[in-house]
Protein backbone atom coordinates (compact mmCIF):
# COMPACT_ATOMS: atom_id res chain seq x y z
CA UNK A 1 0.00 0.00 0.00
CA UNK A 2 1.15 3.52 -0.79
CA UNK A 3 0.00 6.47 1.30
CA UNK A 4 0.17 9.97 -0.16
CA UNK A 5 -0.77 13.45 0.94
CA UNK A 6 -1.64 15.87 -1.85
CA UNK A 7 -2.48 19.53 -1.46
CA UNK A 8 -4.92 21.16 -3.84
CA UNK A 9 -6.85 20.30 -6.95
CA UNK A 10 -3.85 20.63 -9.27
CA UNK A 11 -1.86 18.10 -7.25
CA UNK A 12 -4.81 15.70 -7.30
CA UNK A 13 -5.08 16.06 -11.10
CA UNK A 14 -1.30 15.63 -11.45
CA UNK A 15 -1.51 12.36 -9.54
CA UNK A 16 -4.30 11.20 -11.86
CA UNK A 17 -2.13 12.11 -14.84
CA UNK A 18 0.86 10.24 -13.41
CA UNK A 19 -1.22 7.10 -12.86
CA UNK A 20 -2.62 7.35 -16.41
CA UNK A 21 0.88 7.67 -17.87
CA UNK A 22 1.90 4.29 -16.45
CA UNK A 23 -1.44 2.43 -16.67
CA UNK A 24 -1.65 -0.47 -19.10
CA UNK A 25 -4.43 -0.50 -21.75
CA UNK A 26 -6.70 -2.82 -19.74
CA UNK A 27 -6.85 -1.62 -16.13
CA UNK A 28 -9.51 -1.17 -13.43
CA UNK A 29 -9.28 1.55 -10.78
CA UNK A 30 -11.74 1.95 -7.91
CA UNK A 31 -12.02 5.50 -6.55
CA UNK A 32 -13.44 5.62 -3.05
CA UNK A 33 -14.22 8.49 -0.71
CA UNK A 34 -16.96 10.76 0.55
CA UNK A 35 -18.74 13.33 -1.59
CA UNK A 36 -16.29 16.07 -2.50
CA UNK A 37 -13.19 14.02 -1.64
CA UNK A 38 -11.69 14.47 -5.12
CA UNK A 39 -12.54 11.27 -6.98
CA UNK A 40 -13.65 13.17 -10.09
CA UNK A 41 -10.69 15.53 -9.80
CA UNK A 42 -8.37 12.52 -9.94
CA UNK A 43 -10.37 11.13 -12.91
CA UNK A 44 -10.16 14.51 -14.71
CA UNK A 45 -6.36 14.54 -14.47
CA UNK A 46 -6.24 10.91 -15.60
CA UNK A 47 -8.50 11.38 -18.64
CA UNK A 48 -7.03 14.71 -19.75
CA UNK A 49 -3.51 13.33 -19.64
CA UNK A 50 -4.58 10.69 -22.17
CA UNK A 51 -5.48 13.43 -24.65
CA UNK A 52 -9.09 14.39 -23.92
CA UNK A 53 -9.62 18.17 -24.16
CA UNK A 54 -13.30 18.55 -23.22
CA UNK A 55 -14.92 18.90 -19.82
CA UNK A 56 -14.56 15.90 -17.54
CA UNK A 57 -17.33 15.84 -15.00
CA UNK A 58 -18.75 13.18 -12.78
CA UNK A 59 -21.29 11.05 -14.67
CA UNK A 60 -23.58 11.01 -11.61
CA UNK A 61 -26.86 10.97 -13.53
CA UNK A 62 -25.80 8.99 -16.60
CA UNK A 63 -23.71 6.58 -14.45
CA UNK A 64 -21.22 6.14 -17.31
CA UNK A 65 -19.19 8.41 -19.54
CA UNK A 66 -16.99 6.95 -22.26
CA UNK A 67 -13.88 8.60 -23.66
CA UNK A 68 -12.40 7.36 -26.92
CA UNK A 69 -8.90 8.72 -26.66
CA UNK A 70 -6.02 8.67 -29.16
CA UNK A 71 -4.23 5.82 -27.42
CA UNK A 72 -7.05 3.95 -25.67
CA UNK A 73 -10.62 3.91 -24.39
CA UNK A 74 -11.55 4.97 -20.87
CA UNK A 75 -14.90 4.37 -19.16
CA UNK A 76 -15.69 6.57 -16.18
CA UNK A 77 -18.43 5.22 -13.90
CA UNK A 78 -20.10 7.06 -11.03
CA UNK A 79 -22.30 4.53 -9.26
CA UNK A 80 -23.53 6.87 -6.51
CA UNK A 81 -27.13 6.74 -7.79
CA UNK A 82 -27.10 3.03 -8.65
CA UNK A 83 -30.05 1.42 -6.84
CA UNK A 84 -29.06 -2.19 -7.50
CA UNK A 85 -25.80 -3.73 -8.79
CA UNK A 86 -27.84 -5.64 -11.39
CA UNK A 87 -28.50 -2.34 -13.17
CA UNK A 88 -24.94 -2.48 -14.48
CA UNK A 89 -26.12 -5.12 -16.92
CA UNK A 90 -28.22 -2.41 -18.65
CA UNK A 91 -25.06 -0.35 -19.13
CA UNK A 92 -23.47 -3.25 -20.99
CA UNK A 93 -20.88 -3.89 -18.29
CA UNK A 94 -20.03 -7.34 -19.67
CA UNK A 95 -19.17 -5.91 -23.10
CA UNK A 96 -17.07 -3.15 -21.55
CA UNK A 97 -15.10 -5.70 -19.54
CA UNK A 98 -14.20 -7.61 -22.70
CA UNK A 99 -12.62 -4.56 -24.32
CA UNK A 100 -9.10 -3.24 -23.94
CA UNK A 101 -10.23 -0.32 -21.86
CA UNK A 102 -9.50 1.42 -18.60
CA UNK A 103 -12.34 1.55 -16.10
CA UNK A 104 -12.42 4.32 -13.50
CA UNK A 105 -15.16 3.50 -10.98
CA UNK A 106 -16.44 5.95 -8.38
CA UNK A 107 -18.55 4.41 -5.58
CA UNK A 108 -17.60 0.82 -6.51
CA UNK A 109 -19.29 -0.57 -3.41
CA UNK A 110 -22.65 0.18 -5.09
CA UNK A 111 -21.77 -2.26 -7.90
CA UNK A 112 -20.47 -5.05 -5.68
CA UNK A 113 -20.78 -8.45 -7.28
CA UNK A 114 -21.06 -7.06 -10.82
CA UNK A 115 -17.73 -5.26 -11.15
CA UNK A 116 -14.38 -6.85 -11.90
CA UNK A 117 -11.68 -6.98 -9.25
CA UNK A 118 -9.73 -3.70 -9.33
CA UNK A 119 -6.08 -3.49 -10.24
CA UNK A 120 -5.85 -0.44 -7.99
CA UNK A 121 -8.07 0.81 -5.21
CA UNK A 122 -7.64 4.47 -4.29
CA UNK A 123 -9.26 5.72 -1.07
CA UNK A 124 -9.35 9.51 -0.77
CA UNK A 125 -10.04 11.28 2.53
CA UNK A 126 -10.32 14.97 3.45
CA UNK A 127 -7.63 16.41 5.69
CA UNK A 128 -8.30 20.14 5.75
CA UNK A 129 -7.11 21.53 2.42
CA UNK A 130 -5.14 18.35 1.76
CA UNK A 131 -6.23 14.89 0.72
CA UNK A 132 -4.91 11.68 2.20
CA UNK A 133 -4.78 8.88 -0.36
CA UNK A 134 -4.28 5.21 0.28
CA UNK A 135 -3.50 3.27 -2.87
CA UNK A 136 -3.74 -0.52 -2.74
CA UNK A 137 -2.84 -2.98 -5.44
CA UNK A 138 -4.92 -6.07 -6.22
CA UNK A 139 -2.99 -7.42 -9.24
CA UNK A 140 0.47 -7.80 -10.71
CA UNK A 141 -0.21 -4.82 -12.99
CA UNK A 142 -1.28 -2.84 -9.93
CA UNK A 143 1.91 -3.85 -8.10
CA UNK A 144 4.05 -2.62 -10.99
CA UNK A 145 2.19 0.67 -11.13
CA UNK A 146 2.52 1.16 -7.37
CA UNK A 147 6.27 0.58 -7.53
CA UNK A 148 6.56 3.19 -10.28
CA UNK A 149 4.53 5.68 -8.23
CA UNK A 150 6.65 5.10 -5.14
CA UNK A 151 9.70 6.45 -6.93
CA UNK A 152 7.77 9.48 -8.26
CA UNK A 153 7.58 12.76 -6.42
CA UNK A 154 4.01 13.39 -5.23
CA UNK A 155 3.73 15.33 -2.04
CA UNK A 156 4.55 13.39 1.09
CA UNK A 157 4.38 9.64 0.79
CA UNK A 158 5.21 6.49 2.61
CA UNK A 159 4.55 2.81 2.01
Amino acid sequence: MLKLTVSGEQAQEALGAAVAAISPPHFVIYLMGDLGAGKTTFARGFIRSLGYRGAVKSPTYALLESYELPSRICYHFDLYRLADPGELEYLGIRDLLQSEAILLVEWPEKGEGELPQPDLEIAINHDGECRQLQIKSHSEQGNSLLQSLEISDFGDHHS
